[in-house]
């Protein structure tokens, strides 16, 4: 008998109740949790802590998207560093971190459409920001974003793939620092001017040919490295930087040779006309003239030879002339001129290193050798 019941049918544990479409469809939904993440939480648990001001994410710790719960776990940060983690976005989890003042995401893949939160300006981090450093993603052009940070100091945006400066730069009006060394950039503009205390201006290794006089009223200016461009003069006006102590110039044609082909092109009726009441100091007032002619007689600009006491308007000889820098190197400058008669006194760059030359620009050389203490050329 007891062979008879070891031999019977096996009893069958019963089946699990089985899952409706719609809770299979649920779990298909919901993304697996990698082993990275996981050590990610169990990490940020770790450290969190409600007076914690500083956190590096290291590409060993980060792995992927910004976690979600960042501003709850660190709501004092201060600095936060995710450099070269391979992130391609920046999420909404900075935006309520509202004692950030440092965010440091060098070297990742930034750049592409949502790399920024949106809101960036209007959140609590677009106001306490100051130090923000993107060198090294893949930026084509400025983010509109980062336009509308006014409390900025300094921002990096070296190594990226940009190629202008917007004019909207001149919004960061608290700027201090300003890196855009190794993009694809042409020109400067006139607006970057606007910036009333920028101490460090850095545009090296770029496609740069020239620099706008403007940047002259850049007063608070310290350090300006322009070094591995295209430059072949600069303007003359680069002398009234007056606080300026170091100008890198290394690797620009303006070191090996010059420019010697200079065009001029003969002045208007209505410029010869302006230049005769000019210099000869014909009496007149708004009434005599029509508006448009009052305004253009204030347009005029002295022409900078000593012995011409000429004037011009809109025609005049671009040329260079050649100024000592701390009494080693000589730069060539541009210089503007009312007439081709007015360049026998200041000789052109196809006479570099004539006696008159030098003498000419001894006045200057000395200005400029109190001026600038470091001059970088190689």
């Amino acid at each position: 008998m007891a062979s008879a019941a070891s031999d019977a049918a096996p009893v069958l544990e019963p089946e699990p109740p089985r899952r409706g479409p719609a809770e299979e469809e649920e779990d298909e939904e919901q993304p697996a949790v990698t082993a990275a993440e996981l050590e990610l939480a169990a990490e940020l648990a770790a450290l969190r802590s409600a007076d914690a001001r500083r956190l590096v994410l290291s590409p060993r710790r980060l792995s992927g998207p910004l976690p979600a719960g960042l501003s709850q776990w660190f709501p004092a940060l201060e600095v936060l560093d995710v450099s070269g983690t391979g992130l391609a976005e920046l999420g909404a989890e900075l935006l309520a971190l509202p004692q950030l003042h440092t965010l440091l995401a060098k070297n990742n893949r930034l750049g592409g459409p949502g790399s920024l939160p949106k809101g960036l300006g209007q959140a609590p981090l677009g106001r306490s920001l100051r130090v923000l450093n993107l060198s090294g993603n893949r930026f084509a052009e400025v983010p509109p974003a980062l336009l509308e940070l006014h409390g900025l100091q300094s921002l990096s945006l070296g190594g990226n793939r940009l190629h202008s400066i917007p004019p909207e730069i001149q919004e960061l009006r608290s700027l201090e620092f300003l890196y855009l060394g190794g993009n694809f950039i042409t020109s400067i503009p006139p607006e970057l001017a606007n910036l009333p205390f920028l101490n460090y201006l850095v545009l090296c290794d770029n496609k740069i040919q020239s620099i706008p006089p403007q940047l002259a009223r850049l007063h608070s200016l310290r350090s300006l490295s322009l070094h591995n461009n295209l430059l072949t003069y600069l303007p003359r006006e680069i002398l009234n930087l007056v606080h300026l102590e170091e100008l890198s110039l290394r690797g620009n044609p303006l070191v090996v040779r010059f420019v010697r082909d200079l065009t001029y092109n003969p002045p208007s009726l209505q410029e010869l006309a302006g230049r005769t009441i000019k210099t000869r100091n014909v009496p007149y007032t708004p009434s005599d003239l029509p508006e448009n002619l009052v305004r253009y007689l204030s347009l005029a600009s002295n022409c900078p030879n000593p012995k011409c006491g000429g004037v011009y308007f809109d025609s005049c000889v671009r040329q260079i002339k050649f100024v000592d820098f701390c009494g080693k190197y000589r730069l060539p400058l541009m210089h503007y001129l009312c007439s081709p008669e007015c360049s026998s006194p200041c000789s052109s760059a196809s006479q570099s290193s004539t006696s008159q030359s030098e003498s000419d620009s001894e006045d200057e050389a000395s200005v400029a050798a109190r001026r600038m203490q470091k001059v970088l050329l190689g």
